[in-house]
Parts: C-alpha cells; sequence; structure tokens
C-alpha cells in the first residue's frame, strides 16, 4: 500500500487525483490533505480517505475544520508550518497542486523526505528551479511532471537521450480569446475570462491561459525541468487541445502525445509510474475528429511570451519576480482594479525595474531569497497598477 499525500485536494487538480485514488482504494493509506478555503470539501475528503490529517492555509478556519472532522479521527492544522508538518510526514507520493508560488516549501519539505514529487505546482519551477532540481538530486528523489505538456514531453522522451533533442514543442489552445478582436480584449470582463473553451480547471488557471501567462510559466518550466536551452523550446496554438506536446529529435522526428484533454491522464501517469494502468479517460476517434490545427502565436495577443523569453534569458530571479508579479497582476484584474491587458503591461513594467537592481540575475536561489524577490515585485505591481488607474 503506497503513503500518499495531496497539497492542494481542493483544486481542480487535486480533485482528479482523489477520483483516481477513490478508485483503488486497497492501493493507498492517504497521509495528508491540504486546502485553503473550501473547508467542506476538503473535510469531507479526508474523512472519506480516512487521511491522517487535513490541513488548511487559513488559521482563521482551522475551528470550522476541527468542527467538521469532530469524531472522524482526522487530525485538523492550520497555516504555513502546519503545511510543511505535513510535507514532513513519511509518504511515497505527494501530490503538489497548490497554486502559487506558496506551493514552492512545502514541496521543497516533501523532497527532504526521499518521496516522489508529482508536480503540478508550475510555480515551484518558475521561481527555483534550480534550487528544487537540486533539492531533489540531493535526496535521491523523483520529480514527475503533472502539467499535461510536460507530462507529454516527459513520456516522449523515455528510452531516448535528451541530447538528440532538437526541440520542445509546447501546445496551447489559445485560451477563451484567441479569435477575439485584439481592440476588444481591454474590456473583456472577469466572467468571460474564466470560461476556457476546452479544459474544466480553476478560475486563476483559466484567466491565465486566456492570457497566455499559463503557457508562459510552462515554457520556463519547459527549461528548468529538461535542462534545455531557451531556443530549443517552442510553442504553438492547437485549439483542440489535443496534442499535448511534440518532441523532435535531431533525425527530423516529431513525436508528439495526443489524448483527450483531461487532467486525470497525466495525473494517472505520476500516480502509476513507471507503469501503466487502464484510466477512466475518453478513447479518442480520430476519424470522428478529422484534423487537428494549428497556428503561430500572436505575441500581440499574447504579450506574455514574449515576457517568458526574457525571463529564460535573463535567470537568477528573474522567474521569481514575473511569478509574483503575474500573480499580484491577476488579483488586481479578478478585483476589478485593472484591465485584462494591463496585466502584462504591468508584468513587463515590474520585470523592467526588477532587471535594473544589482545582483537579480546572478543571485543564490534560496527559499529567502525567492520570498523577498517575491515581496519586492508584488508591492511594485500594486505600485505600478495604481499609478496608471490614478
Amino acid at each position: 500500500m503506497r503513503r500518499v499525500s495531496i497539497f492542494g485536494a481542493t483544486g481542480s487538480i487535486g480533485q482528479n487525483t482523489i477520483d483516481l485514488i477513490r478508485r483503488a482504494p486497497d492501493d493507498y493509506d492517504v497521509v495528508a490533505l491540504t486546502g485553503a478555503t473550501n473547508i467542506e470539501q476538503l473535510a469531507r475528503d479526508a474523512i472519506n480517505l480516512r487521511a491522517d490529517v487535513a490541513v488548511t492555509s487559513d488559521e482563521n478556519r482551522l475551528p470550522a475544520l476541527r468542527d467538521a472532522l469532530a469524531g472522524s479521527g482526522v487530525q485538523a492544522a492550520a497555516g504555513e508550518a502546519a503545511l510543511i508538518e505535513a510535507a514532513a510526514r513519511p509518504a511515497d507520493w505527494v501530490m503538489s497542486a497548490i497554486v502559487g508560488a506558496a506551493g514552492l516549501a512545502p514541496g521543497m519539505e516533501a523532497l527532504k523526505q526521499g518521496t516522489t514529487l508529482a508536480l503540478a505546482n508550475k510555480e515551484s519551477l518558475v521561481t527555483a528551479g534550480p534550487l528544487l532540481m537540486a533539492e531533489a538530486k540531493r535526496h535521491g528523489c523523483t520529480i514527475l511532471p503533472v502539467d499535461s505538456e510536460h507530462s507529454a514531453v516527459f513520456q516522449g522522451l523515455i528510452g531516448e537521450d535528451i541530447k538528440t533533442v532538437e526541440r520542445i514543442i509546447i501546445t496551447a489552445s489559445g485560451g477563451a480569446f484567441r479569435d477575439t478582436p485584439i481592440e476588444d480584449l481591454a474590456n473583456v470582463t472577469v466572467e468571460q475570462a474564466s470560461c476556457h473553451p476546452n479544459w474544466n480547471m480553476g478560475q486563476r488557471i483559466t484567466i491565465d491561459s486566456a492570457s497566455m501567462f499559463n503557457k508562459a510559466m510552462e515554457l520556463i518550466e519547459t527549461k528548468e525541468f529538461f535542462g534545455v536551452s531557451p531556443d530549443q523550446i517552442e510553442t504553438i496554438v492547437h485549439p483542440e487541445s489535443m496534442i499535448h506536446a511534440l518532441v523532435g529529435f535531431y533525425d527530423g522526428a516529431l513525436m508528439a502525445h495526443v489524448g483527450p484533454p483531461d487532467m486525470r491522464h497525466a495525473i494517472g501517469f505520476a500516480l502509476h509510474y513507471p507503469d501503466r494502468r487502464k484510466l477512466p479517460v475518453e478513447r479518442l476517434d480520430l476519424a470522428k475528429i478529422g484534423q487537428f490545427n494549428f497556428r503561430a502565436p500572436d505575441t500581440a495577443r499574447y504579450p506574455a511570451l514574449d515576457i517568458a523569453a526574457r525571463v529564460m534569458a535573463e535567470g537568477g530571479l528573474t522567474g521569481a519576480v514575473f511569478n509574483a508579479a503575474k500573480e499580484q497582476a491577476l488579483d488586481e484584474f479578478i478585483g476589478g482594479r485593472c484591465g485584462f491587458i494591463d496585466m502584462a503591461q504591468a508584468v513587463n513594467r515590474v520585470v523592467d525595474v526588477m532587471l535594473t537592481r544589482e545582483g537579480l540575475q546572478n543571485a543564490t536561489i534560496t527559499l529567502d531569497s525567492v520570498h523577498d524577490a517575491d515581496a519586492m515585485a508584488r508591492a511594485l505591481t500594486v505600485e505600478h497598477i495604481a499609478k496608471t488607474k490614478g
């Protein structure tokens, strides 16, 4: 029986992970489940899966969690320290699906326990990729990508030598506004940006998909996880979202990973690795689909892609700055304090300002330095947006 923990259990990745675990309950011993504000869901899953502990990141919600777990035997805890303590509990496999930079520290702690880390928290690689990969190597851990694109690349590289890879192509749906006239993007609403044409995801990642910030993050992830150079990484808009990534080799071959837009495939691959098991996902009828479409990404529509290229070129703590500015700008958009296209303008400006500060590119990446860069970038983002709207 494998001991598993799920960080970010109440989000879409966490819920899909739980769905797979429930289908084979005798195979897993659930150690810890964590969430944020959805206390009812967190408690229900913790009780049903007989978890040892349930943790909410919001300390103010601890009484509600305790009440919901009363008499179940599941321990309740709350706050950042409790998340770290949960990550330190022995587990064979940990799903890292907390949204945002908050997922970095628990993931790092899990690696110290010699755990296999299923990584859905893209911010960990964007903000501190070299640190995370070095920590995994130091403790002899395996990190398995759970983003559908990076899982696709990982699978395409099984049995291959990374030195023979010429290019990695990360596909993008184009999000909610891929066909919207550019001049109309300034007026799109939060509600409109929260609807994805193909995937069923949480609000934040869905809006990031519409702005292509999600894809920008994935390009940086590709560099950090697979150790390839930025000029080997490409993206292409593929509206059907069925080809998740392609790996191109120096003999001209392209190996594509094709599957339905269902995160349970990437999750299941990581959960069962190195084995493959039957999964409850749609089987594609290629004759019915008929064709796949592709188009080059328009950087005027998706300026986040150009910002990502800068981040990869600069290195150091630039990724932490980029991520923090992106997260804060998204908060401002959801809160009605800035427009949809203002997000990219704010992030680009904050990266510009931070790069003028000596040592950003060459700084040593630690949890503390990432935290400091994150805090400065968030403050600058709020300041910039307030000035442009004032």
